[in-house]
């Protein structure tokens, strides 16, 4: 399988990881990232919160309006992926942030 590792992304993570506060996310996010991204990844990751809590497609779709496609990528993930999405959802439950919004 192939691998994405590399220092370039390890340099990137270890980046985010240093921020301190929301604030901070925002303003390195909109320099590194489109407005689009930023909204697509957020899409996703709503989109992973609301499967997580038994959600149906019609609903996620009403509520995040997202394609059923994205809907059945992000499920995929959840489902067969690393377990990014449920490590990350389970953090942001833990400290009761992850309806925020």
């Amino acid at each position: 399988m192939k691998t994405i590792h590399s220092e370039s992304l390890d340099r990137l993570f270890k980046a985010i990881l240093n921020l301190e506060s929301t604030e901070e996310c925002y303003s390195f996010f909109e320099d590194l990232c489109t407005i689009k991204e930023l909204l697509d990844m957020s899409q996703r990751l709503d989109v992973a919160v609301l499967l997580s809590e038994g959600k149906s497609y019609s609903k996620i779709m009403q509520e995040v309006e997202v394609s059923t496609a994205t809907i059945g990528r992000v499920n995929k993930c959840l489902n067969y992926g690393s377990g990014g999405y449920a490590d990350a959802i389970s953090k942001l439950k833990k400290r009761g942030t992850a309806n925020d919004g």
